[in-house]
């Protein structure tokens, strides 16, 4: 039993000491007053940026539902670090990190954007990234090389459909988190319901550092449960940017009832601290034992840091960044409670020591200087004008420019260290999920360390003789995909060339050529991303494109198990090549498909004849027997396979891929439709009409909830029934309801439905 779990009695009972007695008792030593100035003038340049001690750096990304404030968030923290002019605001199109066109006339995030600044000896390499599901994958990326994380929160609807989704993003890369209630400003904005939404929703334990003075309209500032301090923004007119803000101790002249609740709110704190960490628990005994509340600011905060860090606890502030107020003390919180780059573990980049090992997470595409690469820096120094090595790639580049993030404006520096964020210039071949390092040798290098420590499980794939390969980016499946046509023949070079630039920026967008009537296929992540796309092509390459119906990406599965057998004899000018295969195929749970061969053909088999088998399966995987849609969670198991000498690996597929189309079709063929969880906010009055209309969808109602005056439909609903809802759902509602979906799940379609599909898809409807 933890030491903090004796504590609970014993914290609460001194919580009963006078609001005024505990205001005194906790007084700070610093100054009253802080002051963040920097005159409007006085704008720093990203060329004086701090380069300190890597102890000194926070990599983190802003990461949150749709809406719920990330962007305006961003914008403030450039303002008050004094990087920027003026502040932006999204509704007007002037903000710094949302620079595409597409963003700027939609007021969305589309495509997560890097900036870098400073904040009181602190460097902050920060990653603003997309709230709505199309774009999930620009989460994922960034989160994959970041090491903390802030999730913004609407405070007066709490955990929100995408907010989980990007959590749970958070949660697989380990990644430790500080939450903001943002829009304290609203009048249906709510502490405590985000609070409990955050335990309840995310599975978290949130650790409340602040309360609001004030609500709604008359939200003024917040108390510091740690100093016992409240800082109050004092905002004259509309023009206030809200860089200045008075912190000064709780006196006995307060208000009671804001004295009661921090008094409570501060003992919580201390006990839950306590629960969740033992080092602190015994401080509280042995040094503080009679007056839990005069342990010292420093010391919980020390404790706060170590929970954050284990991700026992997310600490909570709130504020409102659109009013300029809680900016700054966010700001202290990134700093003070998110590790540095030498406080997150990555076992690999051991083996490296102090030779360069770099991960490539993003590409954009720049008219002057062409592709620009996205690296973070995990070990050395990478310097302009040097050659760089892609593992994956097996192919070395010379980088020409080297330059500091901003984003769409960039300041070139001669290098950069570990632990940052960089930019590059003249790596043409480097993708996304590359690993890049100074040379083959020092690749070569570590792997030999690796085997010499022991290493087990740390080389990958094809690479292991040549390096130590940095886990990648995992890319989505495309759920929804149209055909796309140029004007004119003369056209469709450009187009390609768009389409593989475009598709090197964005992994998650694929495309591909329909074997039967040759048109090119662009698959996405849902209505908008391929709209956005297509916007893309328009603008930035002048080619006015017709996109196809959008149709959606089912998957195909087998209903039971079956067996079968096939071989292959033909001869080829004097060649005879001959094979033979036995295996079976069965249904299993999981979504992907594999292959895998008897123990005693695992021993007997060749390499060669054991990849040429493994194409051939993986082959049939591609298209399935019912429409040609791919095929989720077969298992294949090879019995046996006869092969004649010469007979190339070529045909020993083809039979193999022959005897699969065989297996799966007596198996008995089901298709396989995505399933969306979809959120809807809408007021009472119109919430028949949305379900109606949801029931005409194919739609299950799974929960509905109230929230303040409206109510919120939790539902599960097809993809291919959700096209042009918004449209839709604005109609019915008057345009008073929201909504948000993400995909769930791959479920079986009904016998009716599954019927009706194939007629359409035959062409008989």
């Amino acid at each position: 039993m933890p030491v903090g779990a004796l504590l609970k009695g014993i914290i609460w009972g001194r919580c009963l000491l006078r609001a005024g007695s505990l205001s005194r008792k906790c007084r700070p030593s610093w100054d009253l007053r802080r002051h963040y100035v920097a005159l409007p003038d006085d704008i720093k340049s990203l060329r004086a940026v701090l380069n300190p001690d890597i102890s000194k750096i926070r990599n983190i990304g802003i990461m949150a539902h749709i809406d719920a404030g990330k962007t305006t968030t961003t914008e403030r923290m450039l303002y008050y670090s004094g990087y920027t002019r003026a502040l932006g605001d999204v509704d007007d199109g002037d903000t710094v990190t949302d620079f595409m066109a597409q963003e700027r006339e939609r007021g969305i995030t589309i495509q997560s954007a890097a900036v870098t600044f400073d904040w009181k000896s602190h460097r902050i390499n920060l990653i603003d990234t997309p709230g709505h599901v199309d774009f999930t994958l620009e989460v994922e990326r960034a989160l994959r090389v970041l090491d903390g994380a802030v999730a913004v929160f609407d405070s007066s609807a709490g955990v929100e459909a995408q907010t989980l989704t990007v959590w749970r993003q958070a949660e697989k890369h380990h990644i430790p988190c500080v939450c903001f209630l943002n829009k304290m400003d609203k009048p249906t904005a709510d502490l405590n319901f985000s609070m409990e939404s955050i335990r309840l929703k995310l599975k978290a334990s949130p650790v409340l550092l602040q309360i609001p003075i004030g609500s709604g309209k008359n939200f003024t500032g917040v108390v510091d449960l740690l100093t016992n301090q409240k800082l109050i923004w004092n905002l004259t007119s509309t023009r206030d940017d809200g860089r200045t803000f008075e912190a000064k101790p709780l006196g006995q002249s307060e208000d009671p009832e804001l004295l009661e609740a921090a008094s409570e709110a501060r003992a919580a704190l201390i006990e839950q601290v306590a629960d969740l960490d033992d080092e602190f628990a015994e401080l509280l005994l042995t040094d503080f034992s009679d007056n839990f509340e005069a342990v010292p600011a420093k010391k919980l905060q020390e404790a706060v840091r170590r929970v954050t860090l284990a991700r026992k606890g997310v600490p909570v502030l709130c504020g409102s960044s659109l009013k300029n107020k809680g900016v700054q003390p966010l700001l202290d919180a990134i700093t003070a409670y998110l590790p540095a780059p030498n406080e997150r573990h990555h076992d690999l980049v051991r083996w490296y020591k102090d030779d360069l090992c770099a991960l490539a997470f993003k590409v954009l595409h720049d008219k002057q200087r062409g592709p620009l690469v996205f690296l973070r820096i995990y070990s050395g120094t990478l310097k302009a004008q040097t050659a760089v090595h892609s593992i994956n790639r097996n192919s070395t580049e010379r980088m020409s420019r080297l330059l500091v993030p901003f984003a769409d404006q960039h300041v070139e520096i001669p290098s950069m260290s570990a632990g940052n964020i960089a930019l590059t210039v003249g790596l043409k071949q480097t993708v996304t999920g590359d690993t890049i390092v100074s040379s083959k040798a020092s690749a070569a290098a570590a792997a030999r360390r690796a085997q010499s420590d022991g290493g087990t499980g740390t080389k990958r794939g094809d690479h292991a003789d040549i390096g130590i390969v940095l886990s990648g980016v995992e890319v989505p499946d495309p759920v929804f995909f149209c055909t796309i046509e140029p004007p004119t023949m003369a056209k469709q070079a450009d187009l390609e060339n768009a389409l593989n630039c475009l598709q090197r920026e964005d992994p998650s967008l694929k495309v591909r050529v329909d074997p039967d009537s040759g048109q090119t296929i662009l698959c996405g992540m849902g209505e908008l991303h391929i709209d956005i796309v297509h916007d893309r092509i328009r603008r930035e390459y002048g080619i006015e494109t017709h996109l196809g119906p959008l149709q959606v990406a089912y998957r195909e599965t087998i209903l039971q198990e079956a067996s079968t057998a096939d071989t292959l004899d033909r001869t080829i000018g004097d060649r005879r090549h001959f094979a033979s295969v036995k295996l079976t195929v069965r249904p299993v749970d999981f979504a992907s498909c594999e292959v895998a061969f008897t123990e005693e053909l695992q021993v007997q088999i060749q390499p060669e004849i054991k990849e040429a088998v493994e194409n051939g399966v993986h082959s049939s995987y591609l298209q399935g027997p019912l429409l040609g849609y791919p095929v989720w969670g077969v298992s294949s198991l090879i019995h046996s396979i006869s092969v004649e000498p010469g007979t190339s690996p070529a045909m020993v597929s083809a039979c193999v891929s022959r005897c699969m189309l065989k297996a799966l079709r007596l198996a008995g063929g089901q298709v396989l439709e995505p399933v969306m969880s979809l959120e809807v906010t809408v007021g009472e009055e119109h919430l028949s009409s949305v379900l109606g209309d949801l029931a005409q969808r194919r739609g299950t109602i799974r929960e509905i909830q109230s929230r303040h005056d409206n109510k919120v439909l939790l539902a599960t609903v097809p993809l291919a029934e959700m096209m042009g809802y918004s449209t839709v759902l604005r109609t019915v509602t008057s345009g008073n309801a929201t909504f948000s979906m993400e995909l769930d799940a791959y479920e079986a379609m009904n016998p009716h439905d599954q019927s009706t599909l194939l007629k359409r898809m035959s062409g008989l409807m």
